[in-house]
């Protein structure tokens, strides 16, 4: 039996697919028991070990219902297997709000808004970038993601560590609305950072603290967030 299409309009919340896949190992259980636990005890005839190993990969997202009975499966919270949003559509599905109240709120039609959830590509105006970050409650970092900013910040960022810092202080700036002083630094610390894997790397020829290098640039949006909350704490 194939699984069901989802509902228009109506996906799942966001799914940690690491953790349903840690859960299950701790467990000793395979695919085939969580997909037999699932057919048998709740009623989802379709699921096979192969729609579970999806859910694992990242590959297909469980919808509200697969997911609350994967949890019981798993016996976890349905809490457990709840990744952080991180698309527009599922910051929305997360506070629980409609897309037609979402579209209203933000003075759009419902198909323009519908378009840029299934596109992931805001194009709002600045005054409907920030209803929406009200909205949504998005901390800054989700609201850089959200608004497809975060692509050219971590090009200027990568830029920032492994040239001259100071040069791209003032793009930053342009995209993330921190103290300058702050921002300063952050990318002063990244660069340093950044710095010391690479001289340690051509010292040594250490292939270990290469790989960390280009781990730290891979991450280098993620560093960034951390590095500024480590900084104003």
């Amino acid at each position: 039996m194939r699984r069901p299409p989802a509902l228009p309009n109506q996906p799942g919340p966001p799914f940690n697919a690491p953790a349903a896949r840690r859960l299950r190992t701790a467990l000793n259980m395979g695919p085939e028991q969580v997909a037999y636990g699932m057919r048998a005890s709740y009623g989802f005839p379709y699921v096979t070990p192969d729609l579970v190993v999806a859910w694992e990969r990242g590959t297909v997202s469980p919808s509200s219902p697969e997911l609350t009975a994967l949890a019981a499966v798993l016996w976890c919270s349905p809490g457990e297997l709840i990744g952080r949003p991180r698309t527009l559509r599922e910051h929305r599905v997360s506070c629980g709000l409609a897309p037609d109240y979402v579209a209203h709120t933000l003075g759009l039609e419902l198909l323009a808004y519908l378009h840029m959830e299934e596109n992931d590509e805001w194009r709002g105006t600045e005054r409907q970038s920030a209803i929406l970050a009200e909205l949504l409650s998005l901390a800054l970092p989700d609201f850089i993601t959200v608004t497809g900013r975060e692509p050219r910040l971590a090009d200027h960022l990568r830029s920032a560590v492994t040239t001259r810092w100071q040069a791209y202080v003032r793009p930053v700036n342009k995209i993330v609305p921190l103290d300058r002083r702050l921002l300063e630094d952050v990318l002063q610390e990244l660069h340093r950072e950044y710095q010391g894997h690479m001289a340690a790397t051509l010292s040594w020829g250490n292939s270990v603290t290469g790989e960390a290098g280009q781990e730290f640039l891979d991450r280098i949006v993620d560093n960034f967030w951390a590095q500024v909350q480590l900084t104003t704490e």
